[in-house]
């Protein structure tokens, strides 16, 4: 199922995660023992597949990605490797336009894989999806290892850097970097007592 969805990624121009990077989500759904996740970033299928392997049997996927076409090729890689359709939501649009339209504490599991320049604005987004407890995980974390390069100025690399301060600064985040695939940057948002 893995082998025909990195074709069909290869095809429509995705670069999809690697199986290390793979292994990390599918670990963490299974931790967290998740029934509800977030993932921004549909392609074809792949993270998707890695993290409905970890997860519940009665949990449910909700991943997002502005490419209806993505979105139809997952279904079918969903689909080949037994999935039951009530398992996998697909919502096509933009991260930012989809992720205020979901319920606040909800989620187990945010994975972000969308724009990179958005990634500060979907960590926003996750502190409130996600219930206590819960994880956000950013695949490209290091971004062709151009992140720790101070002299790489682009624009993406210059969002993920930022991204790493903000949460790694971040007063209810336990953060750890995977060095898996392009990195993968992943915080426990903690229990906060109640006030």
């Amino acid at each position: 199922m893995l082998e025909a969805a990195r074709a069909r990624a290869e095809e429509v121009g995705v670069v999809p995660i690697g199986s290390g990077v793979g292994a990390a989500l599918r670990f963490l759904a299974s931790v967290l023992d998740a029934r509800a996740v977030v993932e921004i970033g549909t392609g074809t299928g792949v993270s998707g597949l890695w993290l409905l392997r970890g997860m519940r049997s009665d949990g449910v996927l909700t991943t997002v990605d502005i490419e209806a076409e993505h979105q139809r090729l997952a279904k079918e890689t969903f689909t080949e490797a037994g999935i039951s359709a009530n398992r996998a939501r697909t919502i096509a649009g933009a991260g930012l336009d989809v992720l205020p339209r979901l319920t606040d504490g909800h989620y187990d599991l945010v994975f972000c894989d969308g724009d990179k320049r958005e990634y500060s604005a979907y960590l926003k987004e996750a502190m409130r999806l996600l219930r206590p407890g819960g994880v956000v995980a950013f695949d490209n974390a290091l971004w062709h290892d151009r992140v720790a390069d101070p002299s790489q100025r682009d624009e993406q690399t210059v969002a993920i850097r930022e991204l790493g301060r903000e949460v790694s600064s971040h007063e209810s985040l336990v953060p750890v970097l995977l060095p898996v695939g392009d990195g993968l940057l992943a915080a426990k948002k903690e229990w906060a007592p109640e006030g």
